[in-house]
């Protein structure tokens, strides 16, 4: 998610005091999920989605990780991965707290034979706010690269103009953060509300249908060079992800530094050991501090973009802002 102060709001969630892995465990627990507003049906229907459409096989990584729970029952992790032929990777982690705190990240990431885009979906509530990011992330530059922004988004900029209506902008979006959104994306803060959820989970139906189509639609590329080109793609968006994504902060506080490391670098972000050797900062250099470490700031550039930067036709008009 975006806005790392919205995610400072996670700072009351209990430190857990132990964790497991078995997930027979959780029936003997007293979870009180907010039902109505819960992440796990837009799980169910991506899974059962794309089980329709193509052989979904579960990933080797689905052994290890699978849920944590903590000991004072107020928070419950729950994690999916899956392959199939044109998918490296579709993984789902899920956050559910007794306070009615709730968090998915799914992700959907192609085989490298395919410059697809990756299917993003990033979603915080809490009782008093909801923060959302939704979007067909691009491996390539869709501001200066229009070849990459025609092939896939140019048929389907009618879902941002659609599902933007009821989940308007969500304020300040800074430059570097638009290198990984698509003129499509959907980043937005509301007050909770059924009718917020069910616009959510229309928008999150038909981006991931769209996605699907577009990964049906999509001719196998065996040529070296170009899987060349979407190997580094998708290890630079990992690694940006990886190093930056502010969901972090609640990860370390849910499961402490080792493990959320081990979470965020080996499953949510997996494939930034397999699919390259460039570091963060060989990446995005201008972030390099003097002493060799990582600048943790959000923004370098310190740009931010306050309303949404492509028109209805994806053209970019963040230039025009002052």
């Amino acid at each position: 998610m975006e806005s790392s102060n919205a995610m400072s709001s996670l700072s009351s969630l209990p430190k857990p005091i132990f964790l497991t892995t078995n997930c027979r465990q959780r029936t003997t627990r007293n979870f009180k999920p907010l039902m109505h507003l819960s992440y796990q049906k837009f799980i169910n229907f991506a899974v059962d989605e794309t089980k329709r459409r193509t052989q979904l096989a579960p990933s080797p990584l689905q052994h290890k990780y699978n849920s944590l729970i903590a000991m004072d029952e107020k928070t419950e992790i729950q994690m999916l991965s899956f392959q199939a032929p044109k998918i490296r990777l579709l993984r789902s982690l899920s956050v559910q707290n007794n306070e009615m705190t709730q968090v998915l990240d799914f992700g959907v990431f192609p085989t490298l034979e395919f410059d697809l885009p990756i299917f993003c979906a990033n979603f915080f509530s809490s009782p008093n706010i909801s923060i959302i990011v939704l979007d067909l992330n691009p491996l390539q530059d869709v501001i200066n690269q229009t070849d990459y922004k025609d092939k896939y988004y140019k048929n389907i900029m009618h879902l941002g103009v659609k599902h933007s209506e009821l989940l308007p902008w969500g304020g300040k979006l800074t430059s570097e953060s638009l290198m990984l959104f698509s003129p499509i994306v959907i980043w937005s803060k509301f007050s909770p509300t059924d009718q917020k959820y069910d616009a959510l989970y229309s928008a999150f139906v038909d981006y991931y249908m769209t996605w699907l189509d577009l990964m049906d639609e999509v001719a196998d590329n065996n040529d070296p060079s170009q899987i060349i080109i979407n190997r580094e793609a998708q290890h630079r968006y990992l690694t940006w992800r990886s190093e930056k994504d502010p969901g972090h902060a609640l990860m370390r506080k849910l499961v402490g530094e080792d493990r959320a490391k081990d979470l965020i670098r080996n499953f949510l972000f997996n494939g930034l050991d397999e699919l390259g050797n460039r570091t963060f900062l060989d990446y995005f250099p201008d972030y390099r501090c003097d002493d060799g470490s990582v600048n943790n700031k959000r923004s370098m550039i310190g740009k931010s973009f306050e309303s949404r930067p492509w028109n209805e036709s994806g053209e970019f008009i963040g230039n025009n802002f002052e």
